[in-house]
């Protein structure tokens, strides 16, 4: 069965999995899954060091890229289903991809009981450093988080570079470089393995994008990309 064409189904790809941080293997586990959402409902008040709700981080993803009804859309690294979530609730059709199984049933569970009824939005257990989906294949890609935490954050980005169709767009929300002493300690292997990129190395990692939009609050960055035509 065609993943991105039949977005409803849920299915697993069988790539090979890269080694994986300890941000990322602590994802695994149910209890984290359980507790991730109210952490992301919190998180970007604390990251940002002023108030910052989702219902304004869907506002600014919304009024930048407004996504249309129809449009096929990949959440990658959806942990609990946010953007696949705002994505589907303005009518765009949804891969919601992450590769943690708990996580993915934990999104299924809080979308799926929204009472306007989220069927367009298919969730797919997967690798994105190597998601084995065709070029080319999706209007729009979301990222929220994720650059931080996987182990290859340029082979990540190149994934998705070549997930978007030409003409399409690229969201991006992550920590930025601060050089503060707890990002440093953060990035060791045996203390979660995280990644902060500078936006400047991001763009560089984007050769077939345009960056068009870039927000600074904090230590969170916000940015939008648009992927070339031709």
């Amino acid at each position: 069965m065609n993943v991105v064409s039949t977005p409803r189904q849920s299915q697993e790809t069988l790539n090979p999995r890269p080694a994986l941080t300890l941000a990322q293997r602590s994802n695994l586990w149910p209890l984290t899954a359980w507790g991730y959402p109210a952490w992301r409902r919190r998180s970007l008040t604390l990251l940002a060091g002023e108030p910052f709700s989702p219902g304004r981080e869907a506002a600014l993803f919304r009024g930048l890229c407004r996504p249309q009804p129809g449009e096929l859309w990949l959440d990658a690294g959806t942990s609990t289903g946010f953007y696949a979530g705002v994505l589907a609730r303005a009518g765009c059709r949804v891969v919601a991809a992450d590769l943690s199984a708990p996580m993915l049933a934990a999104a299924r569970r809080k979308e799926g009981g929204h009472p306007e009824g989220l069927a367009d939005i298919g969730w797919l257990l997967t690798n994105l450093e190597d998601s084995g989906l065709p070029d080319a294949s999706f209007d729009g890609v979301t990222v929220g988080a994720t650059l931080n935490e996987t182990r290859d954050p340029a082979r990540l980005l190149a994934e998705l570079d070549r997930l978007t169709r030409p003409g399409g767009q690229l969201w991006l929300m992550y920590l930025g470089r601060a050089g503060v002493a707890l990002q440093r300690a953060l990035s060791v292997p045996l203390l979660g393995g995280l990644t902060f990129p500078d936006p400047a190395w991001v763009a560089r990692q984007l050769p077939g994008c345009t960056r068009t939009d870039m927000l600074k609050v904090g230590a969170v960055v916000f940015e939008r990309y648009a992927r070339m035509r031709g």
